[in-house]
């Protein structure tokens, strides 16, 4: 049986990613700042109060694990806000890069004692963070900071494939979620994308950019 700890599993696709895992019989550890009646009812181990853009809360994670050994670490967690030109927030920018960029980077090193040898790494990124993918602009903060992590990933890639971790990038296409409005594709069919992309991440593929929907390869 194996291990797998979601972050932001209270809602959108990690409440239906930690669904999955769940019934698939993995043991599932989900991680979120304040839990909610969905998730309580499923029966796995939730850690609350956890911020990933905190890097007290995240320490704080890792010492309620000791001795956890984890398999797979999905880091889901992620805010959007919609900043323009004409309307410049850089506090919310800053915020998304703290949640966004450096939130799983936090996550996967302070885990990193906990993964075992030959265990994955997902970041659900986006294709938003995609500069030659950019077609209209805008959304400043959610765009930086989805580039930011991607490039993180790689460099997660190259240093965890001495562990034999291998590191996927996921663009889980939009998805009807309170982030976007509830507007794209059914969480439930995202995070089986999703796990479709999981896995099939092996070494070979470790540190490429991808949809979860059809797997292709996406442009940095």
């Amino acid at each position: 049986m194996s291990t797998a700890l979601v972050t932001g599993a209270n809602r959108g696709i990690g409440l239906e990613l930690t669904k999955h895992l769940k019934a698939r019989g993995d043991d599932v550890v989900a991680v979120c700042r304040t839990s909610a009646p969905d998730l309580d009812k499923l029966g796995v181990r939730i850690e609350a109060g956890v911020d990933v853009s905190d890097a007290a809360s995240v320490a704080e994670l890792a010492q309620r694990l000791n001795g956890a050994e984890i398999d797979l670490l999905i880091n889901n967690a992620g805010i959007l806000r919609g900043e323009s030109l004409d309307r410049m927030n850089f506090d919310s920018i800053e915020q998304q890069f703290e949640v966004n960029a450096l939130g799983p980077l936090r996550v996967t090193a302070a885990l990193l004692p906990l993964l075992r040898k030959g265990a994955k790494v997902a970041i659900i990124t986006s294709r938003m963070g995609s500069m030659a993918d950019n077609g209209s602009g805008g959304y400043y903060g959610y765009r930086m900071s989805k580039a930011a992590v991607n490039a993180a990933g790689v460099s997660l890639a190259h240093d965890l494939a001495s562990q034999n971790i291998a590191v996927a990038l996921i663009h889980p296409g939009m998805v009807a979620t309170e982030m976007t409005g509830r507007n794209g594709i059914p969480p439930a069919d995202a995070a089986r994308d999703v796990l479709t992309r999981i896995d099939a991440l092996s070494a070979a593929t470790s540190g490429k950019f991808v949809h979860a929907g059809t797997g292709e390869e996406l442009p940095w």
